[in-house]
């Protein structure tokens, strides 16, 4: 507490206080119905809604993993985050599926399986099954917060990490169950605000680093031990830090995510409450554009935490080897811990060294020096630097008073942000399509209301216990992003494109691919390892990469397949009145060709040109988000040359593409009537 100064107080008390009484005010609004409650009654403007989702997607858990990898690699970190942090199957949701989905009328995602399948048993199922999937999803994502909140915030408040995820997921339930999705857009619009100037504070800041003087390539090169550490192209194979190793093949591992990114993620997303709340396709599009490009201030402020750790551990770290002895240290002393415990056991060394052997501290003090509480806070598990504790050590001490309080009010907002819109997403499912669809049909608003208040707690509290046994945020988000997801993901992305998928396939595909995710998580249960070690096939340097991220990917995607197949061809197809409904409102691509019949010659043609812009206009969407975000990395770095040459040209090439085939034939509200 003491790294804080009156300023810091006044500016944490002040948005405490702002945030609080906008949460009170919006209670009353948010009750009015279900509907305002989950999708603030399809009435807020497109750029209210693209703002909220920027401040969704940006959220200390990923800011703090993200910043590690940049720290490790560079710029080259973006190819890695092609996996989720850079959320590139936006590009997707901002041709088609958002406007897509905005099409049903529909509230929630699973209330759109009833849109897709009909009312019958088959419909009912997949309902049920994706009302009870995405929470399971979303209390993944509130345990990968709640460790990475601990971790952050412990390093400012005299309580351990535990407490931290507590206190703080606590106060954000109790936030987000009163105020609803109104709460949501309106507190994200203040919290974006205070995001960009953090990021503005910060981007400054490592703009005197690496514009002011000369030497920071090679000192980025000695700090990181990544040779080329200043530019963005990866090398064919890149020596990782130990834990990381997984991450040597780069180029594989972007081709790898880039397609689960967009065509697995991509083409079945856009079931967001934004897009149901959007008033028309043109605003599904334009949000979401404004979404994707608003996205840009998270990247220099991230790069500029990695530049400013670099600076601090050159200067309070110089021989990285010390942490090692630290970390063996301590591992000696208490023989039984384990990775997992790692992050407690660090914690409590630091804050209460007097309930340790004073052999174990003489012996940290000889390694680390007199600072060796701060320094031992750097070390991780395996002896080197925990790039996951960067942030909060450049806050504490590259942070000048005054400021430190708005980059901390910036992080905590970035929190509430991405916890209020998951959950309030989460939810949606669990009271409309489960209490209210066959619980409490005829329950009123405001039991309906009230029981949507429980549902926050309880997902808040089953993701908070779960963080209790997590060793690391880069696992968790792993295991979210190519297992879990991955699980419900598989058959997602079908259901727009296939006229003979149905209800049963969907849920077969979703319990199978979820159940195996899970099971490859308790058991480490792993096609690539059966393969490799039923066979003794030697993959040589890729045996990492197989039995991880790809192994997963296999076995999920194959798991979910069969269940797709299965429950679809061993069943009746959807009604065909049901498909016609479907396909009439929503007009998707795909094995629809039957009910082109039902349109007229005119829609018929209007239809086909849109899909075909659609398809035309998504490389260039994908290439320039990717540089959108990879270009304030190249400015901040001060890497002017050549590569950020290429990479400005290709980016007017692909906006000037996307303004041609996309943009200019937005409608002015929608393409078809309702």
């Amino acid at each position: 507490m003491g790294c804080f100064g009156a300023i810091d107080y006044i500016l944490m008390g002040l948005y405490l206080a702002v945030l609080i009484g906008l949460g009170i005010y919006l209670k009353g609004k948010a009750s009015e119905s279900i509907e305002d409650y989950f999708i603030g009654g399809r009435k807020m403007p497109w750029w209210l809604l693209g703002i909220s989702g920027t401040a969704q997607f940006v959220d200390i858990a990923g800011t703090a993993l993200i910043i590690s990898l940049l720290f490790i690699m560079g710029p080259k970190a973006l190819f890695i985050e092609i996996r989720g942090g850079i959320c590139i199957h936006m590009a997707v949701v901002m041709l088609w599926t958002g406007k897509w989905h905005r099409r049903s009328g529909c509230i929630t995602g699973a209330e759109w399986s009833i849109f897709r399948f009909g009312s019958g048993p088959s419909g009912q199922a997949s309902r049920i099954v994706t009302a009870i999937a995405v929470p399971i999803f979303i209390i993944g994502m509130v345990t990968y917060l709640s460790v990475a909140v601990g971790i952050f915030f412990s390093m400012f408040l005299p309580l351990s990490p535990v407490w931290c995820s507590l206190i703080i997921i606590g106060i954000a339930c109790a936030y987000t169950a009163m105020s609803g999705f109104y709460g949501v857009v309106f507190t994200d619009l203040i919290q974006s605000g205070i995001i960009i100037v953090a990021s503005i504070v910060i981007t400054v800041m490592a703009l005197g680093k690496t514009w002011g003087g000369e030497g920071f390539p090679a000192l980025a090169e000695q700090v990181s031990g990544m040779s080329n550490w200043m530019s963005a192209v990866p090398a064919w194979k890149s020596e990782m830090p130990a834990g990381y190793e997984n991450y040597r093949f780069i180029y594989i591992l972007a081709m790898f995510y880039l397609f689960k990114a967009v065509v697995i993620d991509g083409f079945g997303s856009g079931g967001d409450p934004k897009f149901f709340g959007a008033r028309n396709d043109r605003e599904c599009g334009i949000l979401t554009l404004m979404w994707t490009s608003l996205m840009t201030v998270r990247w220099p402020l991230m790069i500029g935490c990695a530049i400013l750790g670099i600076y601090f551990i050159s200067q309070k770290i110089p021989d990285q080897s010390v942490l090692n002895e630290a970390a063996v240290a301590i591992k000696a002393e208490y023989g039984g811990v384990e990775a997992a415990q790692w992050k407690e056991k660090v914690f409590d060394i630091q804050k209460n060294p007097e309930k340790h052997s004073k052999e174990l501290i003489g012996t940290l003090k000889g390694s680390l020096g007199d600072d060796w509480q701060g320094k031992l806070m750097l070390t991780n598990y395996d002896g080197g630097v925990n790039g996951e504790r960067l942030l909060p050590v450049v806050i504490i001490n590259m942070i000048p008073n005054g400021l430190k309080g708005l980059i901390l009010i910036a992080l905590l907002a970035a929190c509430m942000s991405t916890f209020d819109s998951n959950v309030n997403f989460a939810v949606g499912f669990l009271t409309r399509d489960l209490y209210q669809a066959y619980a409490r049909p005829k329950a009123t608003q405001k039991e309906l209301i009230r029981a949507s208040w429980f549902f926050t707690f309880l997902i808040g509290i089953i993701g908070f216990i779960f963080s209790l046994n997590v060793q690391r945020i880069e696992g968790i988000w792993g295991f979210l992003m190519m297992g879990l997801g991955l699980g419900f993901m598989v058959p997602g992305f079908i259901k727009f494109y296939w006229a003979r998928y149905n209800g049963w396939g969907f849920s077969g595909g979703m319990i199978a691919g979820m159940l195996c995710a899970i099971s490859m998580k308790i058991s480490d249960f792993n096609l690539g390892s059966i393969i490799i070690d039923r066979f003794g096939i030697d993959c040589g340097d890729l045996e990492g990469f197989i039995r991880g991220d790809i192994g997963s990917f296999i076995t999920v995607a194959l798991f979910g397949i069969i269940g797709v197949l299965v429950g679809t061809l061993t069943t009746k197809p959807t009604d065909h009145e049901v498909s016609k409904n479907f396909f009439l409102k929503t007009k998707p691509f795909g094995s629809w060709g039957k009910f082109h019949k039902y349109l007229d010659e005119e829609t018929l043609k209007t239809m086909k040109k849109e899909h075909r812009d659609d398809l035309i206009s998504l490389p260039f969407a994908v290439v320039w988000y990717f540089l959108l975000m990879l270009l304030p990395i190249q400015l901040v770095l001060g890497n002017l040359g050549a590569e950020f040459a290429w990479s400005i040209s290709i980016f007017l090439v692909c906006s000037v593409a996307l303004y041609f085939f996309w943009f200019r034939n937005l409608p002015t509200a929608n393409k078809y009537e309702d």
